[in-house]
């Protein structure tokens, strides 16, 4: 098995809940992204874009999540278990990328494929951080994606999720896939 191959296979979403206290370093949160940067994209849109949030930023968001679950359930539906947990995702987490869509002005392709690019830079970012020893998983909570105020985005962007960082100590847990061949057809 190659380097590379064996990369792909052990990447896996791991939870805050198994974040430990050490901090992610800047620089690895640079590699991380470099990463990203060299995702495939059409027409050279790289329409990818993230903003690291950190410490005082990190919790607020948090509280943003928290608060919006709260409103979404309501009175009769409300768990004080999720509720603090919205909330500790963010605070457990050493960073949260936040997963911005930059939509070409022009619009001269499919938005689908803008997606594809954003979600080929995010398993860049994945693998790069899977190599790196870090734990991480792309969450899509409903509260903050689209055009939330809390980014404040510009026109053209949205959030398509948010990437939680940390080191870990998530115990190895054996994973299985089905065989490729069970999904290929093959036309010659």
């Amino acid at each position: 098995m190659t380097v590379a191959e064996e990369i792909i296979r052990n990447r896996k979403s791991v939870y805050p809940r198994f974040f430990t206290d050490q901090p992610v370093s800047d620089s690895d949160i640079w590699q991380l992204l470099e990463a990203a940067n060299w995702a495939p994209t059409h027409r050279m849109t790289e329409p990818w874009r993230f903003i690291v949030l950190q410490g005082e930023k990190k919790d607020a968001l948090g509280d943003v999540l928290a608060s919006a679950y709260k409103e979404q359930v309501g009175a009769s539906g409300f768990s004080e278990r999720k509720f603090q947990s919205k909330k500790q995702k963010a605070v457990q987490s050493s960073a949260v990328l936040a997963i911005i869509l930059q939509r070409d002005p022009e619009e001269r392709l499919p938005e689908w494929e803008e997606l594809a690019a954003l979600s080929a830079a995010v398993q860049n970012l994945w693998i790069m951080a899977s190599s790196l020893g870090l734990g991480g998983y792309w969450s899509s909570p409903k509260a903050i994606t689209g055009r939330h105020e809390f980014f404040s985005l510009p026109e053209g962007q949205t959030c398509y999720g948010l990437f939680y960082l940390g080191h870990h100590n998530m115990p190895e847990v054996p994973r299985e896939r089905s065989s490729i061949q069970s999904k290929v057809q093959w036309w010659k």
